[in-house]
This record gives C-alpha cells, structure tokens and sequence, in this order.
C-alpha cells in the first residue's frame, strides 16, 4: 500500500509539474520583462467576454489559439477572448495569422462591464483582416494593421493569407503606437482635441465609453471567421 501510494504522489507531481513548469523560451522572455498571457495547452487567464466560459469555438491546437466558427442554432459558442486581468501602461505583442476572406481584430483597453454589452464599445482595435479578399479592406481605416475606423497604416507590411504576422500595441499614458511585422504603422494620442475629433467622425461617436479606460482587458475578436493567435505577451512600460 506504502509502494502504491508512493507511486501515485510522483505520478501527481509530474502531472502536475508538466503543466506549470515554465518552457526555457517562457524563462528567457521572462528575464526581458515579458509575461507570456497564453501558455501553449489551455486557455487558462481568458473568457468569453461578459461570460464565464470560453466557449466551443475558441479551442487550443498544436501550441496556437484557434476560433473555429461553430454553427448550433440557439447555442452561443464564441464571443470574443478576453483577459481575466486589466492591464495599463503596456508593450502587448502577439502572433496572428486570418483564414481566406477572414476578419478579426485585437481589441484594447477593453471595459467589462454590465453598461457595455460589447467589448469595441469601450475598447479600440487594431485591425487583422485579408486584405486581399474581405469586404472590409475597400473600406479606408479597415484595413489590416489600422486602428479600426480611426486611422489608417502609414504603410502596408501585413503578410499574405497563411502567414503569421506580428502585431504590437504600446499603450503608456495616452500615448498609442502599433508596429505590424516590426514597423510602426500608427501614432496617435488617446484623449487629445485631435483624438477627439476623430471620434467624433467615425462610428464609435455614439459610444461615450470608447476609448475612455486607460486600464482595461484585451480580447481577440470572434468576427466569424477562422482565425490564430500564438506568442501572446505582455511587458509593463
């Protein structure tokens, strides 16, 4: 009984072991400031946003976040991906690659709250999208890289369908930058009389909550398409 018993408390702490013990890649990051929000096997740190679960769509597969659109008449399977933690003052990088004709968005500064039923309401987005294919790209300010409906990328550096792309959002005290496959594609200041005009001419102007948290959640837009995401992290600036 002692040798069983034995045997089951190592089984325990290795199973247990397998799934906290940090990867060298996770370690090395770490060392740089980063704090990885995904850790390859489980969605652990994120929900469905205003939910509890994280819904059938929103899956993990082979290392990457994955939304596979699930049609069930009456079954709500998405939503969008939302941290469990608000964060501010931040460097937020992440890995995504769009199916064909997809659309989705990486959305910031995000309030949850009973007042706003949808995450854009409060959080601004920075644009993922097949440029190529979707509707969304005709539109200027929709394309992939801009800051959606607001500004439009000083150039174009988004890879083609199937490639993973690199998007980075450094949000520090008002000040806005974001870096798609490491070029700096927007700077704007949130909150300033030019900020606020801009606003005030886009689709958000009847959204008194958008844009007006400076700390708040991220979440990874479910726009009914497939898409991916890896290599999520976050460094406070």
């Amino acid at each position: 009984m002692k040798t069983l018993t034995t045997i089951a408390c190592l089984f325990l702490m290795f199973f247990a072991t397998s799934f906290t013990t940090p990867t060298p890649k996770a370690k090395k990051q770490a060392k740089k400031g980063w704090t990885q929000l995904f850790d390859g096997k489980t969605l652990k740190g994120w929900h469905i946003y205003r939910g509890e679960a994280t819904g059938e769509s929103w899956q993990v597969e082979d290392g990457v976040i994955v939304f596979n659109p699930i049609n069930k008449p009456g079954v709500k399977t998405g939503g969008d991906l939302t941290t469990d933690l608000e964060y501010e003052n931040y460097h937020f990088s992440v890995e995504w690659k769009i199916s064909e004709g997809g659309n989705s968005g990486i959305i910031f500064g995000v309030k949850e709250d009973s007042s706003y039923k949808k995450s854009y309401l409060t959080g601004m987005e920075m644009q993922v999208l097949d440029n190529d294919r979707h509707a969304d790209a005709k539109i200027i300010k929709h394309r992939a890289g801009d800051l959606y409906d607001l500004i439009s990328s000083s150039k174009e550096t988004v890879k083609a369908v199937g490639e993973w792309n690199k998007a980075e959002i450094m949000y520090n005290k008002g000040e806005l930058k974001l870096f798609l496959n490491g070029e700096n594609v927007v700077t704007t200041t949130v909150g300033d009389d030019n900020w606020n005009k801009m606003v005030a001419g886009s689709k958000f102007k009847n959204s008194p909550g958008f844009g007006k948290f400076a700390k708040g959640k991220i979440s990874l837009q479910d726009h009914g398409n497939k898409v991916w995401f890896r290599d999520v992290k976050i460094k406070q600036l």
